[in-house]
């Protein structure tokens, strides 16, 4: 059910004028199905025409470089000019997690594997990959401070979030590393220089109060997951309220819901100008969701709306 959702938002917010739409990759974790996003994405393509689709991301050290550029090399044949390639380095959710994927987190292969990869998708490598890209795969980085140094030397562009950001708390360390990336931008063929997409929980009701009721369910997901190890599936408002919760939980929850852009469509343009402004952002990747579909799709039109695309 929840592979189909997606599927439908993607061409629900396509009809709605929206540039891209991202998944991306976690294993083991039982509120979340994205354990695939090379395939999630093929059904994307298939019920869409014109949207980008794109991983946010895949976890570069799950995989080895060669499978993930034949993966996305495959899928630009079924999306020509529409597919890009985010990537990150976040290790598995859980230790056990992290021993099915065979990883070992002493070891730092980020970089190295980067540039291989990108060598596998301009047809620079010793090997031929087939397929060939139908297109070029634009390459993304998932970037944490030293994932920002690693897109500054290769010259690729970043999608940044969470702490960086700054959001309900300190934005200067952020805002220090962005300056960083900048500076330190090595032009390369994909990309002259710097660019930077934000990315951040977004969503918009009528009123502020619905809106911030709208953020509980993945704030209460994202407290157990932070208090007993598990995401659970998203449940309803009613059912977040009611939850017994330790003093710990309860600061997690504030956490998530103050980081979050939620609110009236007034207040979420405001937010966001002020967020774009301080990062001098290109790009929003808006990651909202909640239990309520109905209220999910009706976030997105309101979305849409504040940057004309609907």
């Amino acid at each position: 059910m929840a592979l189909g959702r997606t599927v439908a938002r993607a061409a629900r917010v396509e009809q709605l004028g929206y540039d891209r739409f991202w998944v991306a990759e976690h294993h083991g974790v039982p509120g979340i199905a994205g354990s695939a996003p090379a395939v999630l994405l093929a059904a994307v393509a298939g019920a869409t025409t014109t949207i980008r689709i794109g991983s946010a991301g895949v976890m570069l050290p799950h995989h080895q470089p060669l499978v993930v550029a034949e993966q996305f090399a495959t899928l630009s044949a079924f999306a020509p000019g529409r597919v890009d390639l985010g990537l990150g380095r976040s290790p598995g959710f859980t230790a056990p997690v992290r021993r099915a994927l065979r990883q070992n987190t002493a070891d730092d292969h980020f970089a190295t594997d980067l540039g291989e990869l990108r060598r596998f998708l301009d047809g620079t490598a010793e090997i031929s990959m087939h397929p060939q890209p139908a297109s070029p795969v634009p390459m993304y980085v998932l970037a944490t401070g030293s994932g920002l140094r690693v897109a500054a030397e290769l010259g690729l562009p970043v999608i940044v979030g969470g702490p960086l950001l700054g959001l309900g708390g300190d934005p200067a360390p952020g805002l220090e590393r962005l300056a960083e990336y900048r500076r330190t931008f090595r032009p390369s063929p994909q990309q002259s220089e710097p660019w930077v997409a934000v990315s951040t929980d977004v969503l918009i009701a009528d009123t502020e109060a619905e809106a911030a009721d709208l953020m509980l369910p993945e704030a209460w997901a994202m407290a157990l997951s932070r208090t007993t190890g598990v995401f659970p599936p998203l449940v309803p408002v009613a059912e977040v309220r009611a939850a017994t919760r330790t003093p710990r939980q309860q600061q997690y929850l504030e956490q998530t819901v103050a980081a979050a852009v939620a609110g009236t469509p007034a207040q979420v343009e405001r937010r966001l100008a002020e967020l774009f402004d301080r990062t001098g952002a290109a790009e929003l990747v808006a990651a909202g969701s909640t239990f309520d579909r109905d209220a999910l799709a009706a976030s997105d039109r309101a979305l849409g709306s504040l940057f004309g695309r609907s």
